[in-house]
C-alpha cells in the first residue's frame, strides 16, 4: 500500500461518520435555514482544516487528488460546508507555498491549532473593476486599521479570521484580520436560491485592528490560486452529482405506485426509467473523474514551485480547471433536473427537498461565469494567449471591456 493511500484511508476512516451525521441532517437544516455552526465545529475538531498540512505539523499530508477525493464526499453529505472552507482551503496552500520565516511558522502553528481562515474578496458597490473601496490604513499611533464592506464573504460568519482583499494608497493588497473584535461585524444576508447556509453574506469593518505582518501585496499570493478556487467549487458539483445518483437510486428503489402507461410492473425495472438512472450515474462518475484530473494538475503546480517549469504548470492547471468548469456547469444542473424524470409527482413535494440539488448546482456554476472563460479558452486554442487567471468584479469602467494587446 502506498503513503498516499495509507494517508487517505486514515483521513477516510476518522471522516466519514462525521459526514455521515453531517449527511443525516442536511435536509432539515436547510429547510429551516439553520447555519451549520455545530457541523463546522466538528469538522474543525476532526482536522478538517488540516488536511493538506505536513504530518509532523498535526496534518494528514494529504496530495491534492486525496483532498480532492474528501471535498467530494463532503459535498454529497451536504454542498454547503466544503464553500465554508473554500477561503481557508486556498489560505492554507497561500502558506504552504510560502518562502520559509517567522511569519510563515507563524500560520503553520495557527492553521495546524485549527484556526479557521473566511473569505472577503467581493465588494457589491460602486468600486470600479479592480479596485477596493475597502481600505487599509496606518492610525497616527502606527497600528493598522481596517474600514470598508465587503460581500460574498463565504466561511467568514465561522472563521477566526478574514482573508479580505483591501485599497492600500492605489495598490491591492490582503489583510488577515481577526474576526473576533468590536470593528468586525458578520451578517448572513446572502439571499441566494441555492447554496444558503454558506455564510455568504456582508461583512463591515469599522476601524478594524490588522496586523501589520498579516498585509501583504496581492501579488504575494501563491500562483495557481485561482485553480484552487476553482477546484472546489468543482468538487462541490461533483459531491452534487453523487447525491444525485444516490437520492435518485434510493427514491427509484422505493416506489411502489407506477403509471398504466409505464413498461414495467415495478419503477425498479421499468427500462426508460432506469436508463435515466445509468445517465445520472455517468454524470457522477464523469464528475468525480473530471475532478480528480484537476486535483493533479493542481498538485503538480504546487510540486513545480520554484523551478524552470512553474509556469507552465500553473498555466496547465488553471486551463485544466477551466475545462472542468466549462462541462460540469452543463452536466451537473442537468442531472439534477432530470432525476425529476424518474418519479412522480410526489417527488416535487417540498419534504423530498430534492430540489435543493439544482438550486445548489446552478448556485455554484454561476460564479467565475463559464462563458467568458470559454472564450477566453477558444482565444488560446487559436491565438496561443494565455487567459487571465484572476478576475474582478465590479462598476465599468472607460477601458473595461477594452482588448487585450495582441
Amino acid at each position: 500500500m502506498t503513503e498516499r493511500k495509507t494517508r487517505l484511508d486514515a483521513a477516510r476512516d476518522r471522516l466519514r461518520p462525521l459526514f455521515a451525521e453531517i449527511a443525516e441532517g442536511t435536509v432539515a437544516r436547510e429547510q429551516s435555514r439553520s447555519l451549520p455552526f455545530p457541523e463546522v465545529e466538528a469538522l474543525r475538531a476532526a482536522g478538517f482544516g488540516r488536511l493538506r498540512l505536513p504530518v509532523e505539523l498535526g496534518g494528514d499530508g494529504l496530495d491534492w487528488p486525496s483532498f480532492a477525493e474528501l471535498l467530494i464526499e463532503l459535498a454529497a453529505a451536504d454542498s454547503n460546508l466544503p464553500q465554508i472552507f473554500r477561503g481557508h482551503i486556498a489560505y492554507v496552500e497561500h502558506v504552504l507555498a510560502s518562502p520559509p520565516g517567522a511569519r510563515r511558522d507563524l500560520w503553520l502553528d495557527r492553521l495546524a491549532r485549527g484556526e479557521l481562515v473566511g473569505n472577503a474578496w467581493s465588494e457589491n458597490g460602486a468600486a470600479a473593476v479592480g479596485t477596493n473601496a475597502t481600505r487599509v490604513s496606518r492610525r497616527p499611533d502606527g497600528t493598522w486599521r481596517v474600514d470598508g464592506r465587503k460581500f460574498y464573504t463565504t466561511g467568514s460568519i465561522f472563521a477566526d479570521w478574514i482573508d479580505a482583499t483591501v485599497d492600500l494608497d492605489g495598490t491591492t493588497v490582503t489583510a488577515l484580520i481577526p474576526r473576533n473584535q468590536g470593528g468586525v461585524s458578520v451578517s448572513d444576508d446572502w439571499d441566494g436560491f441555492g447554496q444558503p447556509l454558506t455564510g455568504t453574506g456582508t461583512a463591515v469593518f469599522d476601524d478594524a485592528s490588522v496586523d501589520e505582518g498579516d498585509v501583504e501585496p496581492f501579488t504575494a499570493r501563491f500562483p495557481f490560486q485561482t485553480a484552487v478556487y476553482q477546484l472546489t467549487l468543482l468538487s462541490v458539483l461533483a459531491g452534487i452529482a453523487a447525491a444525485v445518483e444516490r437520492d435518485t437510486a434510493a427514491q427509484v428503489r422505493a416506489r411502489t405506485r407506477v403509471y398504466s402507461h409505464g413498461t414495467a410492473d415495478r419503477v425498479a425495472d421499468d427500462p426508460q426509467v432506469l436508463q435515466i438512472v445509468g445517465e445520472l450515474t455517468a454524470t457522477s462518475a464523469t464528475a468525480r473523474a473530471l475532478v480528480l484530473d484537476v486535483a493533479r494538475e493542481v498538485q503538480h503546480a504546487a510540486d513545480s514551485l520554484g523551478t524552470p517549469e512553474a509556469q507552465d504548470a500553473v498555466v496547465a492547471a488553471e486551463l485544466r480547471s477551466t475545462h472542468a468548469q466549462i462541462v460540469l456547469t452543463d452536466l451537473v444542473p442537468r442531472a439534477a433536473t432530470r432525476l425529476f424524470d424518474t418519479l412522480g409527482a410526489s417527488a416535487v413535494r417540498s419534504g423530498t427537498a430534492l430540489d435543493r440539488h439544482w438550486r445548489n448546482a446552478r448556485t455554484v456554476s454561476s460564479h467565475n461565469p463559464w462563458i467568458f472563460k470559454a472564450r477566453q479558452l477558444g482565444d488560446h486554442a487559436v491565438n496561443g494567449r494565455v487567459p487571465d487567471f484572476v478576475w474582478t468584479v465590479g462598476a465599468a469602467t472607460e477601458h473595461t471591456n477594452a482588448p487585450a494587446p495582441a
